[in-house]
């Protein structure tokens, strides 16, 4: 009785299996590069907007005043201001968040640039980070949050305002978030190519 020795992979075999597995590989990420950019889109706008709406409503529950602060290309930092009797002191940091690498603070040509089609009528289209509107303040690039819910300035005024977030040469990837002065209210928008294009509310 004879036994046959058992072979392993030749080389070519081998080969033959690393260059499916890399052929395989690279159809997947180009496949994934779409689902990929979209995430970083989401996380960008979610990030942006949770911060706000959390930190307005830190300051209605304890009280203090939150000043959240954008810093182009793609930082956010939020310091706590507390009331103190005569002088209040200076703010304190608590947090900050930046943007996924490929999403910023911008603005592109090809979006709304008039009162009636830019996002709940603030500014122009133009200017990535708009608030203080209508103060003659020019564009401030902070909202701060007061324990009734408002957004001011730091000079008492109504700070109402937009911000806009993008991907540079992608144009229907941006985004935008309004925040009333009065109530603090804040909105997200997306663009869409409707007809030309326009703002809609998320």
């Amino acid at each position: 009785m004879t036994f046959r020795k058992n072979r392993g992979f030749s080389l070519l075999e081998m080969l033959i299996v690393v260059a499916v597995i890399i052929v395989i590989t690279g159809f997947a990420a180009i496949e994934l590069q779409p689902l990929l950019k979209q995430s970083h889109v989401d996380t960008a706008y979610d990030t942006t907007l949770a911060t706000l709406r959390s930190y307005r409503n830190q300051s209605i529950t304890q009280g203090k005043r939150y000043i959240v602060t954008f810093t182009p290309p793609a930082t956010i930092t939020v310091s706590r201001w507390d009331f103190a009797v005569p002088v209040s002191p200076a703010p304190v940091q608590v947090a900050t968040f930046t943007l996924p690498q490929d999403m910023q603070f911008a603005v592109q040509a090809g979006f709304p640039n008039t009162p009636a089609t830019v996002p709940d009528g603030f500014g122009a289209g133009a200017t990535a980070i708009d608030f203080d509107q209508n103060t003659g303040l020019g564009s401030q690039n902070y909202v701060m949050f007061m324990p009734d819910g408002s957004s001011q300035d730091t000079f008492g005024n109504l700070n109402s305002g937009i911000i806009y977030l993008t991907r540079p040469t992608d144009l229907y990837s941006s985004r935008a978030i309004t925040v009333f002065g009065a109530t603090g209210r804040v909105r997200g928008w997306r663009l869409y190519n409707q007809a030309g294009n326009k703002w809609v509310q998320q």
